[in-house]
């Protein structure tokens, strides 16, 4: 592809069945979190790397799910950022047709985290060894985390090397799969959030003579019904420097639940009753109930407006209270960012097709990277497959990847001058 460097190039045409073979090892190491133990496959991955010229520095908080940094110099001060998690949600391999832990068969590779992520993973790994077995200088220098404890969103994987300050970078790509249903995408962005737990206390009677107690369950789920009412009916008010990317998630999302529901989706609230629980028995009139609600909202939204509108709602309702609640602010990068604009003129290369800039629907670890002052987004090729039985991604797609993740930093470079 006319991206690439004539060396470059030919490394990755010939290197497309030992792209296949990377896959298949990684899929080899049991990485399922929980318990989310990964120091094999993070041993294996700093041999690999060293091997290929890179220095590599393992950084852990837990020993059993250790981090990786690996870097290659460049030819200027900007440093790239390549992210990359490799503990994986669990299976059961009773259920699965092919083998979990890694299958080809013909133009297709089986297993947990195929296309999520250790796919993409393998397709960044060639991407070190093309500059570094070449003998290439990047145009910038080159970083690589390869970090833990991602899939239940535990504190010693990427929080561990943000918080340490172990990452700095101009730019960053994570590798997780953003294409779903033939439509390509970057997500440059991600959604805010606000988690509350809610209680309501009645009295307790015999349940065939309610008009002596208080239904601790009825009271809260009025409760919960005026705070969907009032925050689905309730416009968002959006950044002027979001609107373009809301738009084109509009466009994403549209054929999958039309565009009236996608709309919604980005220009109001969002809100689901995750959990409610309360009573003893069926003949008591219940004491106590507890529901947990999620609240949704777009990149850039003020979730502190969003929780003093909900506890203002509160107070009209006589013992339910708001006992904790968790929030965040939905982050993003300027579609006109180098990052943004380089990864998605790679994609679109290497796909033929258009590819959208959207937001994500929920956070990850790309929220955790723009909040420290790097540019993320996230990309790459796979298939519908993520988290599913005989999840699998393609060679197309491992080969495509490798394109992007290569011809990355040249892209990214020339858009810093």
């Amino acid at each position: 592809m006319s991206s690439l460097s004539p060396p470059l190039s030919a490394f990755l045409d010939d290197s497309r069945e030992r792209l296949v073979e990377t896959a298949l090892e990684l899929l080899s190491f049991d990485t399922q979190n929980p318990p989310g133990e990964t120091a094999d496959l993070i041993a294996w991955l700093e041999r690999s790397l060293r091997t290929a010229g890179l220095e590599t520095e393992r950084i852990a908080v837990d020993e059993t799910k250790p981090n990786l940094v690996a870097r290659l110099s460049g030819a200027s001060e900007h440093t790239l950022l390549y992210d990359g998690h490799v503990d994986t949600v669990p299976f059961d391999a009773t259920t699965w047709v092919h083998d979990p832990l890694g299958e080809r068969v013909g133009e297709r590779l089986y297993g947990r985290g195929a296309t999520d992520m250790k796919g993409p993973l393998a397709a960044m790994l060639l991407a070190a060894r093309a500059y570094a077995e070449t003998e290439t200088t990047p145009p910038v220098s080159l970083a690589f985390a390869f970090v833990s404890d991602e899939e239940t969103g535990g504190a010693a994987g990427l929080p561990a090397l943000v918080e340490g300050g172990h990452l700095a970078a101009d730019g960053c790509v994570i590798g997780e799969t953003t294409c779903e249903r033939g439509r390509h995408s970057v997500t440059v962005a991600d959604r805010g959030s606000l988690w509350l737990t809610l209680e309501a206390r009645g009295t307790a009677a015999h349940g065939s003579r309610p008009m002596l107690g208080t239904n601790a369950i009825d009271r809260l789920y009025d409760a919960v019904t005026a705070i969907r009412e009032l925050l689905e009916a309730r416009p968002l008010r959006l950044d002027d420097d979001v609107r373009a990317t809301v738009e084109e998630s509009i466009d994403y999302y549209a054929p999958q639940m039309g565009e009236r529901e996608a709309r919604t989706l980005f220009e109001y609230p969002t809100v689901n009753l995750g959990t409610f629980d309360g009573g003893e028995a069926i003949n008591s009139v219940p004491e106590l109930a507890t529901a947990r609600l999620d609240v949704r909202v777009s990149p850039g939204v003020d979730t502190r407006a969003i929780l003093a509108e909900v506890r203002s709602r509160l107070d009209e309702f006589d013992d339910v209270e708001l006992t904790d609640s968790r929030r965040s602010v939905g982050t993003f990068v300027d579609v006109d960012e180098p990052i943004v604009s380089a990864t998605t003129a790679l994609a679109r290369e290497a796909t033929g097709e258009r590819v959208y800039r959207r937001s994500a629907t929920g956070g990850g670890d790309a929220k955790q990277l723009r909040n420290a002052g790097i540019p993320t987004v996230e990309f790459a090729l796979g298939t519908d497959t993520v988290h599913a039985v005989d999840e699998y991604t393609t060679v197309d797609a491992l080969a495509g990847n490798a394109f992007v993740y290569t011809a990355l930093p040249y892209a990214f470079a020339d858009r810093l001058q």
